[in-house]
């Protein structure tokens, strides 16, 4: 039996800073609780939410402790009371809201899902935070249908490269922003209809020239600031924009008037701080409508690059560059 007296390596910001903050620790190794298992941790991802929380700008939610982390992938080493969904042995990759830059980490058996077949510990621990965001929010409360058009910002980050696949895959039109013609490129190559390099081009322009003037049914905007008024003149009558972060500031001076004229959505939502049963609704969704699709090879989570747990510094100064495509993965 695992027991609290047992360490292992986990990295955590030592103060609020740059990338040079983060240190490996010796913590104590956890001990899953009823309704949980414990995972041996091969791999876990790298997201935008940990850099905020290195800065100081994002605080775990209570009870989640100071290890960075948010999605892992590995093997179940131990189970709580009440948690007979994964057995020991069992190959997962599960939605944490932290713990996941460490050698083990705790999940709700709820919120892991077996590792697709055919999947690298390394690609399946690239799925959990961006698949479950783009499900919740292009396809729960964005209610993308097939033959509508979605406009994605942020093309190439973990999220866009998962949103473009999905949406595609589900039989939307996908009009992605980057910020260069070759990322706007790299969209299309991985089946974006339209990439567009949002510093030279006017996305509005642009989508609405690419919908015969029709606009987006669906915008998933991380942006904020100036883009929410530009969103809504890019958006299609009752076009839905959903909120996921505000890079550009999360105050805006808007015109009230499309949002009437179109008849307009403006909707948001975090995942993090949201309860294991609500994660859990979104977990079986991707279970039975979008793991198909993976095993299938039509979704295959897009990789950028590899760190070892030592060097997750090196893996949040890539993330901050700007220049990768796709997810960033540190393995233990």
């Amino acid at each position: 039996m695992i027991s609290q007296t047992e360490t292992m390596r986990a990295v955590v910001a030592t103060r609020p800073g740059g990338p040079e903050v983060l240190a490996i620790e010796m913590r104590p190794r956890p001990v899953p609780g009823e309704g949980e298992i414990l995972i041996k941790i091969e791999a876990a991802g790298v997201n935008r939410p940990d850099v905020l929380q290195r800065m100081g700008h994002y605080p775990p939610p209570p009870g989640a402790g100071d290890i960075l982390g948010l999605e892992a992938a590995g093997t179940v080493a131990a189970r709580g009371r009440v948690a007979p969904r994964h057995a020991e042995g069992a190959r997962v990759t599960a939605l944490i809201p932290g713990g996941g830059y460490a050698d083990y980490c705790v999940a709700h058996e709820t919120n892991a899902l077996p590792i697709p077949t055919g999947l690298t510990a390394v690609e399946a621990a690239a799925i959990p935070e961006t698949y479950f965001t783009v499900w919740t929010n292009v396809f729960d409360r964005g209610a993308l249908k097939p033959g509508e058009a979605l406009l994605l910002h942020g093309g190439t980050s973990g999220i866009g490269t998962t949103g473009i696949m999905l949406a595609k895959a589900f039989g939307a039109t996908v009009i992605a922003t980057a910020g260069s013609d070759e990322k706007a490129r790299q969209c299309e190559r991985l089946g974006a209809d339209l990439g567009i390099n949002y510093r030279t081009d006017d996305f509005v322009a642009r989508t609405l020239a690419a919908t015969n003037g029709r606009g987006a049914d669906v915008i998933l905007d991380m942006v904020g600031g100036e883009y929410v008024g530009r969103n809504y003149a890019a958006a299609a009558v009752d076009g839905r924009i959903v909120q996921i972060a505000f890079m550009q500031g999360q105050t805006a001076t808007i015109d009230l008037r499309p949002i009437m004229q179109k008849r307009l959505i403006h909707t948001g939502s975090t995942l993090r701080p949201r309860p294991p049963a609500e994660k859990a609704v979104i977990a079986n969704a991707l279970l039975t409508k979008v793991w198909p699709l993976i095993e299938a090879g039509r979704c295959t989570p897009v990789i950028d690059s590899v760190f070892p747990l030592a060097d997750a510094a090196k893996a949040h100064a890539r993330m901050e560059s700007g220049a990768h495509i796709g997810k960033i993965v540190l393995t233990t």
